[in-house]
């Protein structure tokens, strides 16, 4: 009698793994042969590539992140024409009256008296606005290549989130195949048992097993969530908006060798684009910090009415604005310009030693991911699959012990899970690749 209950719970348990109770529509692969997974999904499920490219576009379109780095660069390109303009003249009037402070006072009678309007321009030393509107620039373009980084790690993050969503959409697929299989292992399992070559230990081993499934469907289903949540927010999207579709994905062809992605990397990698950027303006700056040595000029005119008796006054000016406490303005501005500037030499430096080891790594992780995948596709898996099927039938016959059994199939589930985990490394290294270098030749 309580093998027949450890046998009704051990069903019980398969039927919760292997029906509705746990099925999520967002789990479902576009490319799945069930066709009712498909329908669920709607007709906007078509390949994954399509899928991926409209999430992106999307992420590119309403990123908060974007939308705030896009404006900053923009008002970064208004700079320029505002310090490459000379300061605003002034307008000058003056009155001097004797005896009376009212304006034109004593004008007849004194040739003293009199009022006028003047105007005065500050004229920097040519070539200091050039080199401020060239400062600027260099700012507007380091905003520039800050946003192309922006958007790369944008589209990146959607890439990274949907990889490792279609390895758990896999992983739940291949879970709840091991439960079906374990399901008919279970059934041959009583079938020894009724006829005594198997203990019921056997029975309990199969329960056991089936228990861990559920824990492991919970802790994929967790993780699968978190990355809704993750992708939703990269998109825009409200987090209790409808579960995202993942379609199937292969092994993207990539043939670059190291050398040349490393080329392609420290030519368009926007990092070293800003780097050199900042390195451009910091050397701008020290030339413009030494020509502060220099002084600035300065006009004024100035046209002076008197009475009818008296002849008017005309006045030129031309000053020189001296740059009096030089050691205390305008040399420490050179030293800090000077520091700043070896300071971005070295950035640039450190920043192109990072992006070349960066692509380095990657380039390794993806021929190292795509042997993996290969191996276990053509190998591992068909090895292990010949080794299940050998093993049940060497079980039902009493060669095997049913742990042997139970075994070989945790290990073609494993080998499964690893597979299509290295086929979500392949794809996702291939995205980190194009967030340094742009899209893939």
């Amino acid at each position: 009698m309580r093998n027949r209950r450890t046998f009704t719970l051990l069903l019980v348990t398969l039927a919760i793994l292997t029906g509705d109770g746990h099925s999520s529509s967002g789990f479902a692969l576009a490319a799945s042969k069930d066709k009712a997974d498909l329908a669920q999904q709607g007709p906007e499920v078509s390949s994954s590539e399509s899928i991926l490219n409209r999430l992106i576009s999307e992420a590119l379109a309403r990123s908060p992140l974007l939308i705030a780095s896009r404006h900053r660069w923009l008002a970064l390109t208004k700079v320029p024409v505002q310090v490459a303009t000379i300061p605003d003249p002034e307008i000058v009037f003056q009155n001097l009256a004797v005896g009376n402070p009212t304006p034109g006072n004593d004008l007849q009678s004194n040739d003293f008296a009199y009022f006028g309007y003047g105007i005065s321009q500050e004229i920097p030393y040519p070539g200091k606005l050039r080199l401020r509107a060239k400062i600027a620039q260099k700012e507007a373009e380091a905003a520039k290549a800050q946003y192309e980084a922006d958007e790369r790690q944008v589209a990146e993050q959607v890439r990274e989130n949907y990889f490792n969503l279609f390895y758990l959409a896999k992983s739940r697929s291949i879970l709840e195949h091991f439960a079906v299989e374990l399901k008919r292992i279970a059934e041959v399992a009583k079938s020894q048992y009724e006829v005594g070559i198997s203990p019921q230990q056997d029975l309990l081993k199969a329960e056991l097993a089936s228990t861990k499934i559920l824990k492991d469907v919970a802790l994929v289903k967790e993780e699968w969530n978190q990355l809704q949540s993750n992708l939703k927010a990269i998109l825009g999207r409200e987090p209790d908006s409808p579960d995202i579709p993942v379609g199937d994905v292969k092994l993207t062809p990539f043939d670059l060798d190291a050398e040349r992605l490393r080329k392609l990397a420290l030519s368009a990698s926007p990092q070293m684009k800003q780097a050199r950027a900042l390195e451009s303006k910091s050397e701008e700056s020290l030339r413009l910090a030494r020509e502060q040595f220099i002084p600035d000029l300065s006009i004024a005119y100035m046209y002076q009415k008197t009475g009818a008796r008296f002849p008017d006054y005309y006045m030129a000016t031309l000053g020189l604005k001296i740059p009096l406490y030089f050691w205390r303005k305008q040399a420490p501005a050179v030293q800090q310009a000077s520091l700043e500037n070896r300071s971005a030499k070295a950035q640039t430096n450190a920043t192109r030693l990072s992006v070349s080891s960066q692509i380095e790594n990657q380039w390794i992780a993806i021929r190292t991911t795509e042997r993996i995948a290969q191996l276990y596709s053509r190998a591992l898996i068909p090895q292990a699959e010949a080794t299940l099927a050998s093993a049940i039938s060497a079980y039902r016959v009493g060669k095997v012990d049913f742990q042997s059994l139970l075994n070989a199939e945790i290990d073609l589930l494993n080998l499964r899970e690893q597979y299509y985990r290295a086929i979500a490394d392949h794809e996702i290294a291939l995205a980190k690749v194009q967030q340094i270098i742009g899209s893939l030749p």
